[in-house]
């Protein structure tokens, strides 16, 4: 299963960029003979709109476009709270039901547009507190490949 992060804004060259590849290659480089990945990331430009629902309309475009036929996963404040054993769990049922393709996405600053929360098949939150968007990514990142070992019985997670 073929898995993104599709992202409004970019990340310049930086730890924050380089802590994302490295979860990015882990992930690349282990999912393979799990059925998971490649992991691609999609930067899409923010929304230069000036009302805040105009801005969350065409980002959410923009990256339902990004994201193809893919399965959406919409990262959101208010989203599902799962323990990465959770996150892992849903991920593989996802997986060994057929799904060929699955995108994170992670809106502006001003939060996901409604054509995203109305396709997303799982809203997902880092928890209650704001987030910069750079540390989101790379908080989605090490899950996913959290989620990679767990599945694949390494001992990466520890309990």
């Amino acid at each position: 299963m073929r898995l993104s992060i599709c992202a409004v804004g970019r990340l310049k060259a930086g730890p924050e960029r380089d802590l994302v590849a490295r979860y990015v290659e882990r992930l690349n480089a282990g999912g393979r003979s799990l059925a998971l990945g490649p992991l691609d990331i999609v930067e899409i430009d923010e929304s230069r709109a000036r009302r805040a629902e105009d801005r969350k309309a065409e980002e959410a475009e923009k990256l339902l476009a990004a994201a193809g036929e893919a399965l959406v996963a919409a990262l959101d404040e208010n989203g599902a709270l799962p323990g990465s054993e959770a996150f892992a769990a849903k991920i593989a049922g996802w997986r060994d039901a057929g799904t060929p393709s699955l995108a994170f996405l992670i809106g502006g600053a001003d939060g996901h547009g409604e054509a995203v929360k109305a396709k997303a098949a799982m809203t997902l939150s880092f928890g209650r507190m704001t987030w910069p968007h750079q540390i989101v990514r790379i908080l989605l990142a090490e899950q996913l490949y959290r989620a990679s070992t767990i599945i694949a019985g390494h001992p990466y997670h520890r309990v």
